[in-house]
């Protein structure tokens, strides 16, 4: 088995090496736009409990739909491509950063923010000094189970044409072939787990730059 999936790697480099960055591509597309909508969001919620219920509900629906399912849905409306594999996958995204997000704000002491306001911070200060250090923690372990999530589902977009590795996954399933079966799914396994250990060691990293400061 080791042979026969060293063999297709040597005679097949450029196509599983395209396949490799279209996926991580897809993910790092689908992680951002997650970070960029999911967390502000997340922040209006810890900010006015009001939406908290109603929005985080919402998400959570989508996260309960297959993505193939949405894939399919959005077909007809985006075509077929990165446009839906995106979006899906962008669904697929948001509840674990948007509720670490809201759980992050909302577990901050209410007593720390009342002596910043003491010392006489802007609430623009609070926030960008004082509350997302504090819920930091919490927002990269949600974007940490948000980035496993993306790459272990991206290989469903490959369906509709939008490429990555789950495109040898159906290679090896029709022909059929273990070998390239194997190599499809190892590498999306070991970019999941790259991805884990990497966001890990930035949320390390950033957590102490972030208390130094």
């Amino acid at each position: 088995m080791i042979d026969g999936i060293l063999e297709y790697l040597s005679k097949n480099h450029d196509v599983y090496l395209k396949a490799v960055l279209t996926h991580i591509g897809i993910s790092l597309a689908v992680v951002t736009i997650g970070i960029l909508i999911a967390v502000p969001l997340g922040v209006l919620c810890a900010k006015f409990l009001k939406l908290s219920q109603p929005v985080q509900g919402l998400f959570n629906i989508f996260r309960l739909i297959p993505s193939l399912a949405v894939l399919v849905v959005m077909m007809p409306v985006l075509g077929t491509g990165l446009a839906p594999a995106i979006f899906a996958l962008t669904l697929l995204a948001f509840p674990a950063i948007l509720i670490n997000t809201s759980i992050g704000f909302t577990g901050i002491n209410p007593s720390v923010i009342e002596a910043a306001k003491g010392m006489g911070m802007s609430p623009r200060r609070i926030l960008f000094t004082v509350e997302f250090p504090l819920a930091f923690p919490m927002i990269i372990t949600g974007i940490r189970t948000a980035a496993v999530e993306v790459i272990a589902s991206a290989t469903l977009a490959a369906y509709i044409g939008s490429g990555g590795l789950g495109e040898l996954i159906i290679i090896g399933l029709r022909l059929p072939s273990k070998a390239i079966l194997l190599v499809g799914g190892l590498s999306v396994a070991i970019l999941s787990i790259a991805a884990d250990v990497i966001l890990a060691i930035t949320q390390k990293r950033l957590t102490r730059h972030l208390w130094l400061n």
